[in-house]
């Protein structure tokens, strides 16, 4: 469950990347602004990759 804003939008993005990297007929240029995306809040939330 997600705490805050930040946790729920990096939770949601995780499962949409790994929505389209499971379908693999996806948008490669929108699947790299969504893992970059991932990245960012990742540090904000200071979570080692």
């Amino acid at each position: 469950m997600s705490v805050n804003i930040k946790e729920a939008n990096l939770e949601a993005i995780t499962h949409s990347i790994a929505f389209m990297e499971k379908d693999g007929n996806c948008d490669k240029d929108l699947l790299k602004k969504l893992k970059d995306e991932r990245n960012k809040l990742l540090r904000e939330l200071n979570v080692k990759q």
